[in-house]
C-alpha cells in the first residue's frame, strides 16, 4: 500500500494484514493539529482498499493516547473567518469519519489521556481497550466549544446514553478507568503493559475470520445505528447475508467446520 508521507502519523503493519496507526507527537502528550486532521483523512483514504483485516490506533510513547487540539496552535482557529473555520471543520470531521468508515475493524489502544478531539477519535473506533491511567473528558466546554465537535456528541449519547452523555459534556469532567468501563465507554481496562497485546489478540481473532463476512457485520452495525425503522435495519440486514451467501468464503467455512479444519479465507 502506498501510504502519503506523514508528519504527525505513522503506519506500520504487523503480521500481514494487522495495522497500527500511531499519533506521533509524544512530546507534546500526542496533540492535534491542524495537518493531523488532514493526515487522518489520507491515511484513510490509502488504508481503504489495501488487504489490512484490522487497524489498531494509539499514540506514541507512553504519557498519552491524545490529549486533543495542541492550544499552541489554538490562535490559527481564533484568527479564521466563519466560512474559513467551517472549512476547517469539514476537513477535520473529515478525517475523524474517514477513519471511521474503513471497512475493516478500527480497534483504539488508549493509553493515558484522551481529551477532546482525542475522545473523539478514541469514540470513532468499533471497539475502546484502555488502560487503568486513562483519562477520558469532552473538554470541549472549556475551550469555548461545545460537546458538538467530531462526532462526539453523536457517539458518545449512543455509548452512554443521552443522560451520562450530558452530564459529562456539560461539566467536561475526566472520566478515569473504572467509570469508564462501567458506563461502557470503553470496552476493558487492561493493565499498560498489556494494552498493546490485547489490541494484537483482538486484532487476531477478527482476523481469523471471514473478511468480507466482518467487513459487512461492521456495515451493518454501524448503518444499524444511524437509522431509526426496524424494517430498514431489516432490509440492509437481509440484503447483506443475501451477498455474502454468493462469496467463496461461505462454502468453504461450511467445508472446514465439516472437516474440523481452520478454514481457509480469500475474501472473495
Amino acid at each position: 500500500m502506498n501510504l502519503p508521507e506523514l508528519e504527525t502519523l505513522t503506519f506500520e503493519v504487523v503480521e500481514d494484514t494487522i495495522g497500527i496507526l500511531r499519533i506521533n507527537r509524544p512530546g507534546r502528550m500526542n496533540s492535534q493539529t491542524v495537518r493531523m486532521f488532514h493526515e487522518y483523512g489520507e491515511a484513510a483514504l490509502a488504508l481503504r482498499d489495501s488487504r489490512l483485516r484490522a487497524l489498531i490506533v494509539t499514540g506514541a510513547g507512553d504519557r498519552a493516547f491524545c490529549a486533543g487540539f495542541d492550544l499552541d496552535e489554538i490562535h490559527y482557529l481564533t484568527e479564521m473567518g466563519v466560512l474559513e473555520f467551517l472549512k476547517f471543520q469539514e476537513t477535520a470531521t473529515g478525517g475523524i469519519q474517514a477513519i471511521r468508515h474503513l471497512p475493516f475493524p478500527v480497534i483504539a489502544a488508549i493509553h493515558g489521556p484522551a481529551t477532546g478531539g482525542g475522545l473523539a477519535l478514541a469514540l470513532a473506533a468499533d471497539i475502546r481497550l484502555a488502560d487503568e491511567r486513562v483519562k477520558m473528558s469532552a473538554a470541549f466546554v472549556k475551550v469555548g466549544l461545545s460537546v458538538g465537535e467530531l462526532g462526539t456528541s453523536y457517539h458518545l449519547t449512543r455509548l452512554v446514553g443521552p443522560a451520562l452523555a450530558a452530564e459529562i459534556a456539560y461539566t467536561a469532567r475526566i472520566v478515569e478507568a473504572e467509570e469508564a468501563e462501567r458506563i461502557g465507554l470503553v470496552n476493558r481496562v487492561v493493565p499498560s503493559e498489556q494494552l498493546m497485546d490485547e489490541a494484537l489478540s483482538i486484532a487476531r481473532l477478527i482476523a481469523t475470520n471471514s473478511p468480507g463476512g466482518v467487513r459487512m457485520s461492521k456495515r451493518a452495525i454501524q448503518r444499524n445505528q444511524e437509522i431509526t425503522s426496524y424494517a430498514a435495519a431489516l432490509e440492509l440486514e437481509n440484503r447483506g447475508q443475501a451477498l455474502m451467501s454468493r462469496t467463496r468464503d461461505m462454502p468453504e467455512a461450511l467445508a472446514a467446520f465439516k472437516e474440523r479444519r481452520p478454514p481457509r479465507f480469500t475474501g472473495e
